[in-house]
């Protein structure tokens, strides 16, 4: 069965790029890529439950199934169908219409390579599923080929393969802390890597941990390696933005999540977990700085990305039950609300004809729907109630007053202050501020833009449930955390 859901998962999308590698309509390419996006989620819905009971390891110990992989699953998945919904209204206006094939073909090729991540046991063969995104979406940031988009690729491309050279580096001395113990070969497989931890040289260890965490914390976003974020989120087409954003930041956030519990079993002392939570506090010390004084409004949503990335790292930082409940709650509901906010932003570049905002005014008056649901996409990602978000932010720093680094909850709590008033200070702007005045005043615009059915019906999509799941933690939701909680803490396997 579970077999099966694998196949599924995987499969689909590729049967996806070869689809619309073949298809010689747009049409056929933007319908086979919704169709695997479909059948991904409903796979991975269907697993979540089967998972609890694992890990399940299969095809030779190569791909591992957990209930912390497959909650990043259901993130990842989420996203692709959101995103793949979203792009069938915004690239059908696309200028060069020819290209749609390659961009359906490289979305879905990005999709499988970030659903493929939290699905690998081998941690060096995680490693070569990470940098895989980096190289398939980094065609995809670059796909508008204007001078702006092609500097963010190189940009992207460059840093990231830097900081993920440093994190296999990090391997490599695991590795080699291993070989002591268990000779010149062997499968570096999570599991392995956790039972040899307490006999590592702790020096070889405490680098090696060191080494993962700021390599993978580029990829992730993390400051202060995020510097091809908000470049490669703001001139991407915006259902990849929303795709970095929610679905390969987790993808790579998964691999901070192991380490730590290699960390833990390595008795590392509380030092591991001290940088990894003093690295989540200054991303969102610089998300503040720079979300306050943000003009353009997709690189305010990308510094978004950073201050929430810090937050999640917090939660595993802090550890505990309701750490890391409180990290993989924020996971899911920051992929949802991130959608919703690239869809918005790329609705509003479409109607305004810009990404400044200070060219974009009256916003509801322009795209009634769309702009409403924007608005309160962006009242949820500040952390305001009743969404998600709130429930998440509040069990980490719960979590982060019961321990050791207390200090970072009182961070955490001024840091989204300043950043609640400043992300919204935008939206005022954008909403109800004057235009009056010629450098504020937008270019013109119908009364009412028109947006295709396909660009407001994610939108919905993505809120309703951002929405539930601010009123309502789901009992089976927290027993799927416990289970989570109690296998990163436990000495066993992941």
């Amino acid at each position: 069965m579970i077999g099966g859901l694998l196949a599924v998962i995987l499969l689909a999308p590729l049967a996806a790029v070869l689809g619309c590698m073949l298809a010689r309509q747009p049409r056929v390419a933007e319908f086979l890529n919704l169709a695997a996006a479909i059948a991904v989620l409903l796979a991975v819905l269907r697993l979540l439950p089967l998972a609890l009971s694992g890990p399940y390891t299969f095809w030779n110990g190569y791909l591992i199934v957990d209930p912390l992989g497959a909650w990043v699953l259901l993130s990842v998945a989420s996203v692709y169908l959101l995103a793949s919904i979203y792009a069938i209204g915004y690239m059908r206006v696309h200028k060069r219409a020819e290209r749609l094939q390659r961009f359906y073909a490289l979305f879905a090729g990005f999709a499988l390579t970030t659903l493929s991540g939290p699905l690998m046991n081998n941690v060096g063969v995680y490693w070569i599923a990470i940098e895989l995104t980096t190289l398939v979406s980094t065609f995809l940031v670059c796909f508008e080929l204007d001078r702006e988009s092609i500097e963010a690729a190189w940009k992207y491309i460059v840093v990231v393969s830097g900081g993920i050279s440093l994190a296999l580096l990090g391997i490599i001395f695991y590795y080699w802390g291993g070989s002591f113990h268990l000779g010149p070969t062997y499968d570096l497989t999570w599991s392995t890597l956790r039972n040899v931890a307490p006999q590592l040289n702790p020096t070889i260890a405490l680098t090696a941990f060191l080494l993962v965490v700021i390599g993978f914390g580029t990829k992730v976003g993390l400051a202060p390696m995020h510097t091809w974020l908000p470049d490669a989120h703001s001139e991407a087409p915006a259902p990849v933005s929303a795709m970095l954003s929610g679905a390969l930041l987790n993808t790579a956030m998964i691999g901070i999540a192991r380490f730590i519990q290699v960390a833990d079993a390595a008795r590392l002392g509380s030092l591991p977990r001290v940088v990894v939570v003093t690295i989540g506090a200054f991303s969102l010390f610089i998300a503040a700085l720079f979300i306050t004084r943000q003009s353009g409004v997709k690189r305010l949503m990308a510094y978004s990305s950073v201050e929430h990335m810090g937050v999640i790292t917090l939660g595993f930082g802090f550890g505990g039950p309701l750490g890391v409940a409180g990290a993989l709650y924020h996971m899911l509901n920051h992929s949802l609300n991130k959608s919703l906010m690239f869809f918005g932003a790329g609705n509003a570049m479409q109607a305004y004809h810009s990404k400044r905002i200070s060219r974009i005014r009256r916003v509801l008056s322009t795209m009634p729907v769309a702009g409403l649901l924007w608005l309160a996409g962006a009242v949820a990602i500040t952390g305001a109630p009743p969404f998600g978000l709130f429930l998440s932010e509040l069990t980490i720093m719960r979590a982060g007053l019961m321990g050791p680094n207390a200090w970072a909850t009182f961070v955490m709590l001024a840091l989204l202050i300043v950043i609640f008033v400043g992300f919204l200070n935008h939206f005022r702007a954008m909403y109800f501020g004057s235009n009056a005045t010629p450098e504020l005043s937008p270019r013109p615009v119908p009364a009412k833009f028109h947006l295709s059915i396909w660009c407001v019906l994610p939108m919905w999509m993505a809120l309703v449930p951002l929405l539930l799941l601010g009123l309502w933690w789901p009992h089976a939701i927290s027993h799927y955390f416990a289970v989570i909680a109690a296998q990163l803490s436990s000495a066993g396997a992941p």
